[in-house]
């Protein structure tokens, strides 16, 4: 898995995982130019045993990675909260998020949700609307349908802005 130069067109896929509804959005970047490509989410029923979701989780996943051919792609961490058992949930729909592009062969970098937060609006502890407002600035032609679209299309970008220190640390984690 090895991430493409900085300044020759890359496709990234942003995901947002979670159990009702993993949001993605992919986007293109040559140098400092983001460009929209598209954004949805999969959203498997809720009366489906969890197996069986994470299944329609890494199915909609793959059939996004085949459509749109991303060459690199970014999940955003997990947000660890007083649940712990839904915590360890969100961690299987991230386990199943991780892995969809992997088995494609493409490089999975890792973002923090205050990190994600910080690069597209420039605070850490930003709300969702802001990050939506900052969307229609940096990312003009795309709609998001959901909030965890909208999430996910901002894991992209703060992959497309940190993605070469992002591929220096894996290749010197590699050595």
């Amino acid at each position: 898995m090895t991430s493409q130069p900085i300044r020759s067109p890359v496709r990234i896929i942003g995901i947002d995982p979670g159990l009702r509804r993993t949001g993605w959005g992919v986007i293109e970047t040559e140098g400092n130019r983001l460009v929209y490509i598209a954004c949805g989410s999969v959203e498997p029923p809720d009366d489906l045993p969890l197996a069986s979701r994470l299944l329609a989780i890494h199915e909609g996943l793959a059939a996004v990675l085949g459509d749109y051919k991303p060459v690199e792609a970014a999940v955003e961490q997990t947000f660890v909260n007083k649940d712990g058992v839904a915590t360890l949930k969100l961690g299987q729909a991230r386990g199943v998020a991780m892995l969809a592009p992997a088995m494609f062969g493409i490089s999975v970098a890792e973002y923090a949700p205050n990190q994600v937060k910080k690069t597209v609006v420039g605070a850490g502890h930003a709300e969702k609307n802001q990050i939506q407002v900052m969307l229609k600035i940096l990312l003009p032609k795309a709609e998001p349908p959901s909030a965890d679209a909208a999430d996910a299309l901002a894991v992209a970008i703060t992959h497309a802005h940190h993605r070469q220190s992002t591929a220096l640390r894996l290749r010197v984690a590699s050595l």
